[in-house]
């Protein structure tokens, strides 16, 4: 295997440029191996309306028990929740106080790509500046778990690897449950992982498959409580900048309520769950017998090309104290768009592809540009896509303003009971997915979300037109 793509050398000249940069604690307790797992403190929409207001800066902060430079949002490595309701707007002020530009996606939800909204192309932040983002969100917006980081071009792999990721909450996935698990306890597991230079969060020189510390909201091997017979929701969320997680609870499996904020229209088992990078599931997890089970990833590889990432200890589940008397879990949850039927407008396809040394990535056999259209969409119609993959690592398909349905992969039907915005791609092979193009016009971005090549070139412009 050879060794895969580097970042850009840009980092190198950031890191010194924040060097001199304000110092500080981040705040509350450290994040000890083996303490209570702590949910990220939360902002709450009131009235249909939040107002947000993130600091961008370089910090040294409590991570995983060391004290470490880390690139933050308002002083945190794990940033706070965004959590809002369909309809509500967003009203979000980002100060820029790192040495680089930067920006902001809001992964996976269905917002306009233009104006001060998800508009990654146009929007650079530069030091010292503050930026006013306006959300509107559309009052059928589906709930589930979505994400927020930097998308700045060519760097944000190492603003994401550096820490600048947070996960957004929409609520309504409960009204979907049986009345008796409406008010279940839930938590957010933001799978996190950071390399370590000296006494720094690395995020220069970034190398995939290098040993990295994989946490959960910050923490290493957290310790998450629960009865025997209880059901919680678990906000499953791969918030890291390149790296792939195959999640395993032993003894447990995971029932699947909603993938990539998308709900299923039927709740389904598994006993592992592959989270490509940007990747996220809401599951409900069943307390087992008292005990200790180990929340872990298990070993997967990318491809001859790709990483071999290890099995990892995420987190230890305790199942202790007085049972709880078992509820049934439903079989149906919500109701779904399928496009199987759909109308087809127009076929395109997508294809990834890489270079020998693995250091350039390719969209239909072009690096990104952001004065040049790769793609035309209309409005208000359904697209089949074929995204083809002529490398030989999976590659995780990512693609912005509208989610889309998985059809099939290489050749064999998929039925993943919903929609998603990520997909992995096969290497070697090919996905088909239907897009549904609603509610906005504009240029937007299709990429591969491993960060590293997204930066390094494999990222295309989209224009939905009227």
């Amino acid at each position: 295997m050879r060794p895969r793509f580097r970042s850009n050398g840009l980092a190198a000249a950031v890191v010194v440029a924040l060097a001199a940069t304000m110092a500080g604690s981040a705040g509350g307790p450290s994040a000890r191996d083996g303490a209570g797992l702590r949910d990220p403190p939360q902002l709450v929409s009131h009235g249909g309306l939040l107002r947000v207001r993130l600091d961008v800066e370089r910090r040294r902060v409590d991570v995983a028990g060391r004290k470490l430079w880390a690139l933050t949002y308002n002083g945190r490595y794990m940033p706070p929740t965004l959590r809002i309701r369909p309809g509500d707007r967003l009203e979000l002020a980002m100060r820029n106080r790192l040495g680089a530009d930067t920006n902001l996606h809001v992964h996976g939800l269905h917002v306009s790509p233009t104006g001060a909204s998800d508009d990654v192309i146009h929007i650079h932040i530069r030091p010292g500046e503050t930026f006013h983002y306006s959300y509107r969100f559309p009052a059928d917006l589906a709930p589930g778990t979505y994400w927020y980081h930097s998308h700045q071009h060519p760097m944000s792999a190492q603003q994401v690897a550096g820490g600048m990721s947070g996960v957004i909450v929409v609520d309504g996935l409960k009204r979907h449950l049986p009345p008796a698990l409406r008010g279940i306890t839930e938590h957010v597991i933001g799978l996190k992982d950071f390399q370590v230079q000296g006494d720094a969060i690395r995020t220069g020189g970034l190398h995939i498959g290098a040993p990295t510390n994989r946490t959960v909201n910050g923490q290493l091997n957290p310790t998450i409580h629960i009865r025997p017979g209880e059901v919680q929701l678990w906000r499953l969320a791969n918030i890291s900048a390149n790296i792939y997680y195959k999640v395993h609870l032993g003894g447990q499996p995971f029932q699947v309520i909603a993938h990539d904020a998308n709900p299923v229209d039927r709740v389904w088992p598994a006993d592992s769950l592959l989270l490509a990078a940007g990747a996220r599931f809401d599951v409900l997890v069943r307390g087992g017998p008292p005990g200790r089970t180990r929340l872990e990833t298990l070993p997967y590889s990318t491809g001859p090309a790709g990483n071999s990432f290890p099995r990892a200890t995420l987190a230890t589940v305790v199942s202790e104290g007085a049972p709880v008397r078992p509820v049934a879990l439903p079989t149906t949850f919500a109701p779904t768009e399928d496009l199987g039927r759909a109308t087809i407008a127009r076929r395109q396809t997508v294809v990834f592809s890489e270079n020998k040394a693995g250091t350039e990535f390719f969209i239909n056999g072009r690096q990104f540009d952001m004065n040049r259209v790769d793609l035309r969409s209309k409005l208000n119609t359904v697209e089949e896509w074929t995204v083809r993959n002529d490398s030989d690592e999976e590659h995780s398909f990512h693609l912005h303003t509208d989610d889309f349905q998985l059809m099939s992969v290489n050749g064999r039907p998929h039925h993943g009971h919903g929609w998603q915005d990520t997909a992995s791609v096969p290497a070697r092979g090919r996905i088909v997915i239907r897009v549904h193009f609603t509610d906005f016009t504009g240029k937007t971005v299709l990429h591969c979300h491993i960060l590293n090549h997204e930066d390094a070139g494999m990222m295309a412009i989209l224009e939905i037109v009227p």
